[in-house]
């Protein structure tokens, strides 16, 4: 539960200081400082020691609902490189981007296939299909380039991408061209 109060100070402090407890989630800090007698100089630091906490914890919620993976090095194709940032939304879902980049023509693997699929391992080890990978360009032979964009209810532990004959495939039976360490 996060709050602030104030509290009500020792004797010894009573006449020139303010003693000030704010909780955090888990975090409490106490602060001690000169109280002035007027109570509008009261207010307005009431107000301001609010407000710093409220910052506080608006940063912590922003950063805390991205999660950011790198793919490892693939044996398939190796010089391809990518991340995946999985952000919940405040419908619970998940928004899966990926971009990906050096990543050759799926037809020129062996054994050649149609299409990049990529999966996700949800936290309860179930395996879904995501959706086909498409190039930014239309054709990977001119940059190499790919991006990724998708929302799912599944939370997800891991991300994949295979190469199929299939886009629409319900399990992956093509090659493993990249993936990332459970997050």
């Amino acid at each position: 539960m996060n709050y602030v109060r104030s509290l009500t100070p020792s004797n010894h402090l009573r006449k020139s200081r303010l003693l000030v407890e704010i909780h955090l989630g888990s975090f409490k800090y106490i602060l001690i400082t000169k109280m002035k007698m007027k109570a509008a100089s009261l207010a307005t630091m009431t107000k301001n020691i609010f407000l710093s906490a409220l910052t506080i914890l608006l940063i912590f919620s922003f950063t805390s609902c991205v999660t950011k993976a790198k793919f490892e090095t693939s044996a398939v194709v190796p010089a391809a490189r990518g991340d995946v940032k999985v952000t919940k939304d405040n419908n619970n879902n998940y928004k899966v981007k990926i971009n990906i980049s050096n990543l050759a023509e799926v037809n020129r693997l062996q054994p050649a296939r149609e299409t990049y699929v990529v999966w996700l391992v949800s936290d309860q080890d179930e395996t879904k299909n995501l959706g086909q990978l498409k190039s930014s360009s239309g054709t990977f032979s001119s940059k190499l380039k790919a991006s990724f964009s998708a929302v799912t209810s599944y939370k997800p532990s891991k991300i994949f991408i295979t190469a199929e004959d299939d886009a629409t495939t319900l399990y992956p039976s093509g090659q493993t061209i990249l993936s990332t360490d459970r997050f």
